[in-house]
């Protein structure tokens, strides 16, 4: 009897070890950010997770996916405007998986085939685009990268948040035109603000002129507040001229002062 059970030891352990492993084997794991997809003997079982659970051993094959937001970058693209401008374009792509059972089914590798589809997507976009739009208006552009990917991408379980589009890259020519287009356009609102300003001036004069006509002694006040800023500055000599409307007032004053005298009855 004991060489019985000594023989049935080796056994037990045997048996106890096999179905250790088979427990463990059919444990899995998964953190909050991913999914398990289930394959049943080929056939798609779904998503599981997140938290623990069991697969059948030898039976079921598990396939992770990771749900956080994924940032792709998008290599420069060189692309011809619609105007006919060459540009080199990057962009930044932000997308996550949203259904992990269309994302392993539906297509071999959602990250490569979400790169190459941006980047077929931001030359497409470049080439409908015209120059001046293109580094003015961006956030429209942005929205039509991101609108046309997520598009794409949806058949594949996955939604594109954000698509930006970080440096616009010009050759030297193109650059150095820019530059002539901007000088010009600034020197044009210079000369079109000073003669503006011209213009507003010689109003301004030719109402202060219509008054000092109608009143002469404001002439003369005018001539002697100049004299007054004159005397402030330190100079020697100081020429100025003397206006005839002012000696024929003083002249018309002893003239007719002059004629009353004449007029006026001798004693």
């Amino acid at each position: 009897m004991s060489s019985i059970l000594a023989g049935l030891v080796p056994v037990l352990c045997i048996i106890t070890v096999g179905l250790l492993v088979l427990i463990f084997a059919s444990v899995r794991i998964v953190p909050e950010y991913e999914r398990g997809v289930i394959f049943r003997l080929g056939r798609i079982i779904g998503a599981k997770g997140p938290g623990l659970f069991f697969l059948v051993p030898f039976v079921d094959k598990m396939v992770k996916v990771d749900l956080r937001t994924v940032t792709l970058d998008v290599p420069a693209q060189e692309a011809i405007t619609a105007d006919n401008v060459t540009v080199k374009v990057n962009a930044v792509v932000y997308f996550r998986v949203i259904d992990p059972v269309s994302a392993v089914v539906q297509i071999e590798d959602f990250r490569r085939a979400t790169w190459m589809i941006a980047q077929t997507s931001l030359r497409n976009v470049i080439g409908q685009s015209m120059m001046d739009q293109l580094l003015q208006d961006r956030e429209q552009i942005n929205e039509n990268l991101q609108h046309i990917i997520d598009e794409a991408t949806e058949p594949w379980g996955i939604k594109v948040s954000i698509v930006e589009i970080k440096d616009v890259e010009l050759n030297q020519s193109m650059v150095r035109a820019m530059a002539r287009q901007a000088e010009a356009e600034r020197d044009r609102r210079a000369k079109i603000i000073s003669a503006e300003g011209d213009f507003q001036a010689s109003q301004k004069l030719a109402e202060a002129a219509a008054i000092m006509s109608e009143e002469p002694g404001a002439m003369t006040l005018r001539y002697l507040s100049t004299l007054v800023e004159i005397g402030v500055e330190h100079n020697t000599t100081v020429i100025f001229p003397l206006p005839l409307d002012l000696i024929s007032e003083f002249t018309s004053s002893a003239r007719k002062k002059s004629i009353r005298q004449a007029d006026a009855p001798s004693d």
